[in-house]
């Protein structure tokens, strides 16, 4: 049985070639940082409809990439998300709610030890068949979340009284699936 869009049950993978999770959180309150994470893995396993489709995601803390070495290793340190002993961000939907061809994905975000629920605005971008004859389907979300409620609470604040790092960042998604061979 298939859903809407012509997505097929089964579990459908994620490439990590074609998919980016990024983020974007304001510095010095003047400007926003960018970066994104480069090792993760995930899975959707379709089901028969929205409420029967379950998906999960890993993502590798050291793979965090902002673009600049210095800010990296700061944020992989004990500051921020302690690589060493939290290597693994985690993400499991509770729930899966259509909103026409969009779609809110809710469920259980793990930081740094701190699990709490949030809820992923997602767009299905459709399906296409590449030329090694995968299917594909395309989604892109975000959502935002509160870098404190996770533990990630390192700050300075500035002469100006504002803060270096704001709280709130942005989780943005643009992910590629592969479908399950028949």
């Amino acid at each position: 049985m298939t859903l809407p869009h012509g997505l097929t049950t089964g579990t459908w993978t994620l490439d990590g070639s074609h998919s980016e999770i990024g983020f974007t959180v304001r510095h010095a309150g003047i400007s926003k940082v960018r970066g994104r994470f480069t090792d993760a893995t995930a899975t959707v396993e379709v089901g028969a409809s929205a409420a029967e489709t379950k998906a999960t995601a890993v993502v590798k803390t050291a793979s965090f990439d902002s673009g600049d070495a210095n800010r990296d290793g700061h944020v992989k340190s004990a500051d921020f998300f302690d690589v060493e002993q939290f290597p693994e961000m985690t993400f499991e939907a509770t729930s899966i709610e259509a909103k026409g061809d969009d779609y809110d994905v809710t469920g259980n975000l793990t930081i740094k030890g701190v699990t709490k629920p949030v809820t992923i605005e997602t767009e299905f971008n459709g399906i296409a068949v590449d030329p090694f004859g995968n299917t594909r389907a395309g989604v892109s979300g975000e959502t935002t979340i509160s870098r404190k409620e996770f533990g990630l609470t390192w700050n300075a604040v500035l002469e100006t009284g504002g803060v270096l790092v704001s709280d709130k960042v942005v989780i943005s998604l643009d992910l590629a699936f592969i479908a399950p061979k028949a």
